[in-house]
């Protein structure tokens, strides 16, 4: 994993943050590693194994995209749209047990709902996922009345690593990418971020402590890091 150093973690500092886009997946809730289980389940169906190379290959892009990769990486003959209804399908269950926020996403919130002498930060989500997915799995955990906007992949034409969903999220925004602090939790993302122009703050977690985060401003441990909080508007 990449890590920056002191330096470029103080030059964040010189570029006052107006508001902060989070990705979703593997970041404010644990469906990542829910992901994980499915594309194990979908491929032990059809006797293949889910490595960690196709995972990585798969992580933080759009849902059709995904399985696209994991169709070709393996020589599958299903269809995506086969593979997609599998997946809601294995996904509905674990939903209904397994879904929890991540540690910090709570504490982090109400801390940017408190700033500006309780004016708030203005704050999105920007995520692969689909709009039905996104909404659904925010509302389950309590958070969805806690952004300004949620968007998604219905409502860009390039998924990550490109960087349009972050410069769409600047313009719900009102502000300047430069200007803008972009959670992430993958490798993809993070690079979609950065190549928007956004200040990113990496937050890796099981598998993705294994990406390369280069171009990130710090690689914190969880949304708890107190690093993270130096970067907050007061």
């Amino acid at each position: 994993m990449t890590q920056t150093n002191s330096a470029s973690t103080a030059a964040v500092g010189h570029v006052p943050i107006e508001a902060v886009a989070f990705d979703l997946d593997g970041l404010l809730v644990n469906t990542e590693e829910l992901y994980q289980h499915v594309g194990t389940e979908l491929l032990r169906r059809r006797g293949r194994p889910f490595e960690p190379e196709l995972l990585d290959a798969m992580m933080g892009r759009p849902q059709p995209v995904s399985l696209r990769i994991m169709i070709e990486w393996h020589g599958l003959a299903d269809s995506v749209e086969t593979l997609a209804g599998e997946t809601k399908e294995i996904f509905r269950s674990l939903l209904d047990t397994e879904l929890r926020t991540m540690p910090g996403a709570v504490e982090l919130l109400d801390a940017l709902a408190a700033a500006r002498g309780g004016r708030g930060v203005p704050r999105g989500v920007a995520t692969s996922s689909g709009p039905d997915f996104a909404h659904d799995v925010l509302g389950r955990v309590g958070l969805l009345h806690r952004f300004d906007f949620v968007v998604t992949s219905a409502d860009v034409t390039q998924g990550k690593p490109h960087p349009e969903i972050y410069e769409l999220a600047a313009r719900r925004l009102a502000v300047d990418p430069a200007r803008m602090l972009v959670f992430e939790d993958s490798q993809t993302g993070c690079r979609a971020a950065v190549a928007a122009g956004a200040v990113a703050v990496a937050v890796p977690g099981g598998h993705s402590l294994r990406h390369d985060f280069t171009g990130a401003a710090l690689v914190a441990r969880s949304l708890a890091d107190p690093r993270i909080r130096g970067l907050l508007p007061e």
